[in-house]
């Protein structure tokens, strides 16, 4: 029983997978077909669009070539009318040619009638001027025959009288004008000096020894000399200037015959003050840098000269030495100054005596360049400013009128002259001079250069007006006793080389300086 059960199970289990797959394989043909069906509008549909978007591009296509063919169309007319336009312009050239070649035949025809007459005129006055000179010699033989003279000889004899003559009237004329010359040459040499003077008319000053710098208040006195006088003499010991602090209210005294110096000294003075930091290391350091400062502002001024003066080309280092000069003093005439007015007087006096101006302003700013030098030189400063501008490639002339407005060498241009009577000029304006402060400062040049003289010393300063040398020596290569014997051996040569009023004190300074890093 169970048996048959199970084969009736068998049985309706493949009759029910046959009847599965009989209704699935009837869905996929009616899926078949639907696809078939709707594959086949597809086709349809995209024939028809293909049809369409072909009937569009052929139009689109011919009306492409339709605007080409219009285009090529109007080049062809344009350039057709080109080619006829330049036919026509052609004709009428052609046409202009053929009427010159008319006219010039013409011309020609005419030409060669005016010729041959020409020809015809000369050979007539050809023949005129053979019975002219025939008719001449007659005259010359009857006139020879009648006076006794050949004709040589008389020539001789007129050439010997009109010599005569003429000298007599070029020696009077020369003396008459030689003596008008005498007349006017000084009063005209008065006039243009004159008006040179006057058309360059400045202000003068005299460079004093001191300086003076104002202090908000009294207190500030204090602090400027420190501890025991540390802060001044730190002050003093760097820039070389003496500090006078008196009962003058709000303000010190900056005492040194080198404005460089006392220049840097009073900057270096404003830093601390404005700052508050005041002590010797501090010191030490902003007077460093406003040396540097200083050194620029130099090079700064120089050019800010030539460029008010118009002057173009001038050598850097050239540049600089006329920098310098605005801390340079001759006879308590600032240097700058004096080179300024003495090349604008040039300018002048070129342009009314009809030279060129530009020279001899380059010639008066440059005369004193001489009197800045690097280092100390025997030779005068003529000849050491030409020297310098021949260094750096200045003109000939200028260089001979820098070396010659002191008449150290001969004057080979007019250059020459005129930068020496425009110095003279500068120089010889009341106030512009004063003869005592020039030989006061080369005084104490000089009294530093015996300080200088011995080994071991690293700077020298002469102070109070030249009473007392202040010697600051290196502490390495001078001990105690040495220091004590270079103060004495100083003194005896001061007083054997040189003439001084009153007594010169010598202080011998030596420091012993121990520096570590912690790091």
């Amino acid at each position: 029983m169970e048996t048959i059960t199970i084969i009736i199970g068998i049985v309706a289990l493949a009759l029910g997978f046959i009847i599965a797959k009989f209704f699935e394989k009837n869905k996929a043909n009616s899926t078949l077909n639907s696809v078939k069906k709707q594959s086949e509008a597809i086709i349809k549909e995209a024939k028809i669009e293909a049809d369409a978007i072909k009937k569009d591009k052929i139009l689109q296509a011919k009306e492409k070539f339709i605007e080409l063919k219009t285009e090529h169309e109007k080049v062809i007319l344009s350039r057709d009318k080109k080619i006829n336009d330049a036919e026509k312009r052609i004709r009428e050239k052609e046409s202009k040619v053929a009427q010159e070649l008319d006219r010039n035949k013409k011309i020609n025809k005419t030409l060669e009638g005016k010729e041959k007459d020409l020809e015809y005129r000369l050979e007539y006055l050809e023949k005129k001027k053979k019975e002219l000179d025939k008719m001449h010699q007659n005259q010359v033989m009857q006139l020879e025959t009648i006076a006794g003279y050949s004709a040589e000889e008389a020539k001789k004899e007129l050439l010997g009288t009109l010599k005569e003559e003429a000298k007599s009237d070029a020696m009077a004329f020369i003396q008459s004008t030689m003596e008008e010359a005498k007349l006017t040459a000084q009063q005209d040499a008065r006039k243009i000096i004159l008006n040179t003077i006057q058309r360059i008319g400045v202000e003068q000053t005299i460079d004093n020894c001191v300086s003076v710098f104002n202090l908000e208040n009294d207190d500030v006195k204090g602090r400027i000399i420190g501890r025991e006088g540390r802060n001044i003499k730190a002050i003093e010991a760097t820039t070389g200037v003496e500090i006078i602090v008196d009962d003058t209210p709000e303000a010190i005294i900056l005492s040194c015959f080198d404005p460089v110096r006392r220049e840097i000294a009073r900057l270096s003075l404003h830093k601390l003050v404005t700052d508050g930091r005041i002590h010797p290391a501090r010191i030490e350091e902003v007077v460093a840098k406003t040396s540097k400062e200083i050194n620029q502002e130099i090079i700064e001024v120089g050019k800010r000269t030539v460029i008010d003066l118009g002057i173009h080309g001038l050598h850097p280092e050239l540049i600089k030495t006329v920098g310098r000069m605005k801390y340079r003093s001759s006879y308590g005439q600032n240097l700058l100054q004096h080179s300024r007015e003495v090349a604008n007087l040039c300018a002048v006096m070129a342009s009314e005596l009809g030279l060129n101006p530009k020279i001899a302003k380059r010639a008066g700013l440059l005369h004193d360049i001489g009197k800045v030098p690097d280092t100390d030189s025997e030779l005068p400063h003529a000849i050491l400013g030409m020297q310098w501008a021949e260094k750096y490639k200045e003109k000939p002339d200028v260089c001979n009128a820098i070396g010659a407005h002191h008449d150290e060498i001969e004057m080979k241009s007019l250059y020459a002259p005129i930068v020496q009577v425009c110095d003279a000029i500068s120089g010889a304006r009341p106030g512009a001079r004063r003869q005592v402060v020039d030989s006061y400062i080369q005084r104490l040049k000089e009294l530093e250069d015996v300080a200088f003289g011995f080994n071991g010393v690293q700077k020298a300063y002469a102070i109070q007006a030249g009473r007392e040398l202040r010697v600051i020596v290196e502490s390495e290569k001078v001990d105690d006793t040495k220091a004590a014997e270079l103060s004495f051996n100083i003194t005896q040569k001061i007083q054997n080389d040189m003439t001084y009023p009153g007594q010169v004190k010598v202080t011998v300074i030596r420091e012993t300086r121990v520096v570590n890093v912690a790091k």
